[in-house]
């Protein structure tokens, strides 16, 4: 429940103003006529509904799943040939301390999106109590990163890369992935897509995020493709992504 609590913490005003709005709705229902009374309840119940079906999903996503857990990345990656990684988050890195602790091995660069819509979040203080950020991090501008060309194996970016809000930048972090990457070198990126399940459960929060076409569009522009896209939950997706 680590990470669902976190998720109420930053969204507990927008979930306090959808309860008090539904409560106000269903006591003022009763100074109306019988269709618009059943309208307001209605209206109520939904408002109630969709918050709680919000949470249950954020804890199927971000406790129950694989997201922020090494076995998922396990099935894509073969760590034990693997020398240089880069992990990318957005101010909450709840992963890179455990690919360190079970794959020694590695020399893993952790990097935070410097500038992302996280980073001054009066929440963020708290989430760095509970996931302390990796001693070995650095801030980047994930448009120019400081790696040099053909020096990575693998570049992992989990839930972060949607904070790049201008599809051009997100277009030259891909181009600057890949000219960091050998050969043989691969992209993971883990994402919600602003789709239909993700409205359904996470109602307007979903424009947080971008629809598969955008990432398909960015992608296709850095001269990469989509390798593989498999499901984490029903409600986010990992890409492998390779060189054209």
């Amino acid at each position: 429940m680590k990470i669902t609590k976190l998720v109420l913490l930053f969204n507990y005003k927008k979930i306090l103003l959808g309860f008090l709005v539904a409560v106000i709705s269903f006591i003022v229902s009763n100074q109306f006529a019988a269709d618009f009374n059943i309208l307001l309840k209605v209206f109520s119940i939904l408002i109630i509904l969709n918050i709680i079906a919000s949470i249950v999903a954020s804890y199927v996503l971000y406790d129950k799943s694989d997201l922020y857990n090494v076995k998922k990345l396990n099935k894509i990656i073969d760590f034990r040939k693997i020398e240089n990684a880069i992990l990318i988050h957005a101010s909450f890195d709840p992963l890179s301390q455990k690919i360190e602790e079970k794959f020694p091995n590695i020399k893993l660069t952790t990097c935070d999106i410097y500038g992302n819509r996280h980073e001054h979040e009066s929440g963020i203080k708290i989430s760095k109590k509970v996931f302390p950020p990796n001693p070995k991090e650095i801030k980047i501008n994930p448009s120019q990163l400081p790696f040099e060309d053909k020096s990575q194996d693998i570049v992992i970016a989990i839930t972060a890369i949607h904070e790049i809000l201008d599809h051009q930048q997100r277009v030259l972090f891909f181009k600057e992935a890949k000219r960091i990457l050998k050969a043989e070198g691969k992209i993971i990126l883990s994402e919600q897509f602003r789709d239909t399940i993700n409205f359904i459960f996470f109602n307007i929060g979903a424009f947080h995020f971008l629809s598969e076409k955008q990432w398909r569009r960015a992608i296709s522009e850095a001269g990469l493709r989509i390798q593989e896209n498999s499901k984490i939950t029903s409600f986010s997706n990992m890409l492998t992504i390779v060189a054209e």
